[in-house]
């Protein structure tokens, strides 16, 4: 039984489906850069911590959007963060077609002091989870413009996901 959220064609076992569909791999979860969990399950929800673009342990990208990152760029590295997300989500939930709904996306955007294009950005993320989990993908969302990220990421994303309220959980 499903509890909360909107359906899609897919229906609420299509999201590992549809990430094959779109010849997209996850990656491994980050490993944590302090004292933290990439995600955490409370409930029937799961809330990642905040996710670098990092691509084989490795940031593909530093410094402020708007001064020595373009925010097209930024843009594609708010997809990784998204993509990060994801792995962290399924590692704790065990498959992504346990996702009832994304309720809430967070972007930061290390940002040059002019650059006012935060939500622009974000939508690297928002896109790609529409695309992964279709309606069940729109979500509440927040894009912040701050100073400096760890690591001088250009871009750092969360994500909270109900769960599909199962039984045996």
């Amino acid at each position: 039984m499903r509890k909360g959220g909107t359906g899609s064609a897919a229906g609420p076992a299509g999201a590992e489906a549809r990430l094959a569909e779109l010849g997209i791999a996850l990656p491994e979860v980050a490993a944590p850069l302090a004292a933290y969990a990439p995600a955490v399950r409370s409930g029937s929800y799961v809330q990642t911590s905040g996710q670098l673009p990092l691509v084989g342990g490795e940031l593909p990208a530093t410094g402020k959007v708007g001064a020595e990152v373009s925010p097209e760029e930024a843009k594609e590295l708010a997809r990784t963060c998204a993509l990060n997300a994801l792995a962290a989500v399924r590692s704790v939930a065990g498959s992504l077609d346990r996702v009832a709904r994304v309720v809430k996306v967070t972007g930061f955007v290390a940002s040059a002091p002019d650059f006012t294009g935060q939500p622009g950005v974000v939508n690297g993320a928002s896109e790609l989870l529409g695309e992964v989990f279709g309606d069940r993908g729109v979500h509440a969302r927040s894009a912040v413009g701050v100073s400096v990220l760890p690591i001088d990421a250009p871009v750092e994303v969360e994500v909270l996901v109900e769960l599909v309220d199962w039984s045996e959980d």
